[in-house]
Formats: structure tokens, C-alpha cells, sequence
């Protein structure tokens, strides 16, 4: 178990913005690893994240079990397991700063371009709605799957087929929830694989997983009393902020 003091001190708030994420504010737990990362390895961190987020999406999961779509999920977890491969496959040779700087400017365009969308198109009809392209979905479930398993960053490429389905805020939610739980236990065997998933990682989450449930359910709760009116817009927002922080640790990493 790690004893630093400096590294609760960053874990402790990267923890408590996953378990407001997988409540329900999408995004935000983007910005964990990278926190943790100020007192570890990038390749620490997210072996320590991943036991947290597996309880965490059980909560998830759990609170929006009857709000979520099947076309969605039929379409993009196959092919976010291809991705998943890919990542394992390739984690030896692709610098995870270099996924962080692809995924942050994809993400900080998509939301800008969104949200100047819904400031122009006075319709809430007019803004695409459906089911979407499905070679779309395939692609964006491919880049989910990799950036996660390299990065825990598979938020973005999810969210940007889905978030123009203009789908009701709880059925977002919990297919959002439903997709990262299942991704997630995708990735153990590959963490395996890699030596990722050991005694001190194991021993440091477990210190850190009663915060995870308490921050789940208070973001469970948060989110169910947010208005419907800008809830979207506050997603766009996040995902700007978060993309913005990937874009900064992605060009660092790859110049530093």
C-alpha cells in the first residue's frame, strides 16, 4: 500500500470527482488519473484506478438500471473490445501522451462545435436525434475501448456519437454507465497481462474505496436535482474543461 502523504492528498480529490462522474456527471473523472499522476506514474495511477472504478460502476449501474439504451450498447461494446486489443497489443510502443493530446482536441472541438450548434439551431428538433450512423458508432466505440485501456479516457469518443442522440438525461446515464462497467471489466484481463494489477495496487484502492461509494451515490443524488434544461450544456462544458487538460498533459508529456 503507498503511504505518501502527497499522493492522497491528490487521490483523495481524483477519487471524488470518479465517483461524481460515474453519478452521473460524465466527464469529469477524466481529470482523476491525470491528478493522481502528480505523485505517481501515469501507469500507477490508473492500475490503482481501475479496482475504484469497477466498484463505482456497480453503484452506477445499479441506480440507473432501468434507463438505458440497447441499440447503443449492441453497437458500440463489440467493437470497443477490438479497441481494447489494440491498446493492450500496442501498450509497449504508443506513449500515452500522445493518446491524451488526440483524445483532448478531438473532445475540445466536438464540444465547441456542439455547443455553438445549440446556440444557433432555435429548435431542439432540428439538433440530429436517433440512432445515428452506425459506422460512426463502430468507430467511436474502437477509439473508446483503446483510450481507455491505455488511458482511462474512453469518455470523450463515447460521447461523441452519443451525447447527438439528444437521448433523455437518465437514458444517457445509464447507458453511459452500463457501456464504462462492462469496458472496464473488459480491460482486467489486459491489466493482468500487463503486471498492472498487483498487492500494492489492490491494497491502495481498497483504502480509497469508501470514499468511491460515498462520492457515487452523492453524485447520483446531485445529478437527479439538476435541471433537464442545460444539462447537456453543462456535459459540452466539461467535456471543453477536460479535453483542454488532456491537450495540456498530452502535448507536456510528448515535449517534456
Amino acid at each position: 500500500m503507498l503511504t505518501d502523504p502527497f499522493f492522497y492528498a491528490v487521490a483523495v480529490p481524483a477519487v471524488i470527482l470518479l465517483g461524481l462522474a460515474k453519478g452521473g456527471f460524465a466527464g469529469i473523472g477524466l481529470v482523476a488519473v491525470p491528478l493522481m499522476a502528480l505523485a505517481v506514474s501515469p501507469v500507477l495511477a490508473a492500475s490503482i484506478t481501475l479496482p475504484i472504478l469497477l466498484v463505482q460502476d456497480v453503484v452506477g449501474v445499479w441506480a440507473f438500471r432501468k434507463t438505458w439504451d440497447a441499440r447503443i450498447l449492441r453497437l458500440m461494446l463489440p467493437s470497443a473490445m477490438v479497441g481494447i486489443v489494440a491498446g493492450w497489443a500496442l501498450a509497449a510502443f504508443v506513449p500515452p501522451a500522445a493518446v491524451e493530446l488526440a483524445v483532448g482536441l478531438i473532445s475540445v472541438a466536438f464540444a465547441l462545435q456542439r455547443l455553438w450548434t445549440e446556440r444557433v439551431v432555435a429548435a431542439a428538433a432540428a439538433v440530429e436525434a436517433g440512432p445515428g450512423r452506425p459506422w460512426l458508432g463502430i468507430l467511436c466505440g474502437v477509439v473508446s475501448g483503446f483510450t481507455s485501456q491505455v488511458a482511462h479516457a474512453g469518455a470523450p469518443p463515447f460521447q461523441i456519437y452519443v451525447l447527438p442522440r439528444r437521448l433523455p438525461r437518465d437514458v444517457f446515464i445509464g447507458t453511459s454507465a452500463l457501456f464504462f462497467a462492462a469496458v472496464n471489466w473488459m480491460k482486467v484481463p489486459a491489466y493482468i497481462a500487463l503486471g498492472q494489477i498487483n498487492r500494492t495496487t489492490l491494497t491502495t484502492a481498497a483504502v480509497l474505496l469508501p470514499l468511491a461509494i460515498a462520492s457515487t451515490w452523492a453524485g447520483v443524488w446531485l445529478v437527479r436535482r439538476a435541471p433537464t434544461e442545460g444539462f447537456y450544456k453543462l456535459i459540452y462544458g466539461l467535456l471543453v474543461a477536460v479535453g483542454a487538460k488532456l491537450v495540456w498533459d498530452g502535448a507536456t508529456g510528448l515535449l517534456g
